[in-house]
């Protein structure tokens, strides 16, 4: 049996990753066509529930049992709670599907039993081949999105296929964040006349809360809650205190994990712990840190290159209890953090047998934990410590 089992972890972990950017040709998700054995990896008991999902993105639960999952490409997909595909959903706003841009994030409204209103992040087009990320919602009525309609778009559009974000969380108080990238325009996450590098907190549909730190500001977006961040995958609200955590991508060295605050200044580029991928410093850089802006909650100095957050609070699975778990990309693996209060006190490396890049981790509201792998072939993983 454990000679079976290592075999079948050898065979999937030789599963080719994507490397490309680029989608490829449309793609529907599965079940598979026979059951397949949970795997162990690092103490952790992994089921495949779908795959072949075209770079899936994004995973929300829906209230009888089952999945909405985002695929890059621009596709919606519904899944049955054991994973079977149950149909792609209709009304879904046509995406950029072109670098890391496409469908992106999704989120149920806080009152989804009662409006069916599901929310999406993606990559919008503009005139002249510019894009910005942005954000629909649209009631779920059957297998398609009804009265879909923009609540916000981050201003302005530019060219270039990279850093559109995006994240969805919704606080206590049912505000909406949207966490948004520079779009590969380094300084202007420093200029509050604009979207790029910023966090934004908006109404449902799209007002201004007009608690917001910049809504008497002249020259400043009304809807910023945070700037100066570089491109942020990660968003969660920490369930002990209702703050919001995010993560982000650094350039060659430097994700950040950051507890945003009204007004605050996350500093990327004048602040950083990476260099440019060419090897030489950012020459905006002045510094790890600078007075007055805010320093990154938790650092790690070579990249995993992190996608996806969730915190951990249910009795399901007392082994991960107050723990914040982060999908890594480049370093393939689910990054589990252990919390003290606010403090990050240890760090562990699971499904790293795996070799698969980790998109995104939810947790259920019975306390199951789910990931997404980004692949051409990728797949719903439920798992379980041992």
């Amino acid at each position: 049996m454990l000679f079976a089992r290592l075999v079948a972890l050898l065979a999937l972990a030789a599963l080719p990753a994507c490397q490309g950017s680029t989608p490829g040709p449309a793609a529907s998700a599965s079940a598979p066509a026979q059951p397949l054995a949970p795997l162990v990896s690092e103490g952790v008991r992994i089921e495949t529930l779908a795959r072949g999902l075209q770079h899936p993105w994004a995973l929300a639960f829906l209230p009888d049992g089952g999945f909405l999952v985002t695929q890059r490409v621009g596709r919606l997909t519904r899944l049955a709670a054991d994973g079977a595909l149950l149909a792609d959903i209709g009304g879904v706003p046509e995406v950029v599907a072109e670098g890391q841009g496409g469908l992106l994030d999704v989120a149920l409204a806080p009152d989804h039993a009662d409006s069916g209103r599901v929310y999406l992040s993606y990559a919008e087009a503009g005139e002249r081949s510019v894009a910005g990320t942005a954000v629909a919602r649209g009631r779920l009525l059957a297998d398609r999105l009804v009265d879909v309609e923009v609540v916000f778009r981050q201003q302005p559009k530019v060219a270039g296929r990279q850093h559109f974000g995006s994240r969805l969380v919704f606080d206590r108080d049912g505000h909406l964040f949207v966490t948004l990238g520079d779009r590969g325009q380094r300084s202007a996450a420093q200029d509050l006349g604009n979207h790029l590098g910023t966090i934004v907190r908006i109404h449902p549909d799209g007002s201004i809360p007009a608690d917001n730190p910049y809504v008497d500001h002249a020259t400043a977006r009304a809807e910023i809650w945070s700037h100066g961040h570089r491109n942020v995958q990660g968003a969660a609200i920490n369930p002990w205190t209702g703050a919001l955590w995010t993560h982000e991508h650094g350039p060659r060295g430097g994700d950040e994990i950051n507890l945003p605050q009204a007004g605050a200044n996350h500093g990327w580029p004048l602040a950083t712990h990476g260099i440019n991928y060419s090897g030489f410093a950012i020459p905006e850089a002045q510094g790890k840190q600078i007075a007055g802006m805010q320093p990154p909650h938790h650092v790690w100095a070579v990249s995993p290159a992190i996608s996806g957050m969730a915190f951990y609070d249910h009795p399901r699975h007392p082994a991960w209890a107050r723990s914040l778990l982060v999908g890594a990309l480049a370093q393939r693996a689910l990054i589990r953090l252990t919390l003290d209060g606010e403090r990050i006190v240890g760090e562990e490396r699971l499904l790293t047998a795996l070799a698969a890049r980790i998109r995104d981790v939810r947790v259920a509201p019975d306390g199951q934990v789910y990931v997404l792998t980004d692949d051409i072939d990728g797949r719903l993983l439920r798992l379980a410590p041992q």
